[in-house]
């Protein structure tokens, strides 16, 4: 098993997450917050910090998933999303490990499948921490 990236100060629930949701010049972060808590309710492992500028979910110090609000898209992002069984291609980007869904407003999105990637992004970091399912 290759090392997995670790980040510190994941908490059970960090109020600077709330803090960023609550924005008030941006409503894309609103959009986003629906499927953060789809990444907050995997499991009561579940912990989560603010890194690089965004809401991270975590089980022990190991990401698994997080979202970004920009000016036109949301960002539903997953740490070892090349790994995810991916059948609806929602997945995008290119880098070795890393792979978001860009939600646009008023575009349809796949939920079902949006919410199975979550599921699998969580159950696949358990995994690899060697955590039982």
């Amino acid at each position: 098993m290759s090392r997995l990236l670790t980040l510190t100060g994941a908490v059970a629930h960090d109020p600077a997450i709330d803090a960023w949701f609550s924005a008030p010049a941006d409503a894309l972060r609103g959009f986003a917050q629906a499927w953060f808590e789809q990444m907050r309710n995997c499991g009561a492992d579940v912990r989560e910090l603010l890194h690089d500028g965004c809401p991270v979910a975590c089980v022990e110090d190991a990401p698994f998933g997080y979202v970004n609000a920009f000016s036109a898209h949301v960002n539903v992002g997953f740490h070892y999303g090349a790994a995810l069984d991916d059948p609806a291609r929602l997945l995008q980007g290119a880098g070795k490990r890393m792979r978001h869904v860009k939600l646009r407003w008023g575009e349809d999105v796949d939920a079902a499948a949006l919410r199975a990637l979550i599921r699998a992004a969580y159950h696949d970091i358990r995994e690899r921490l060697g955590s039982s399912a």
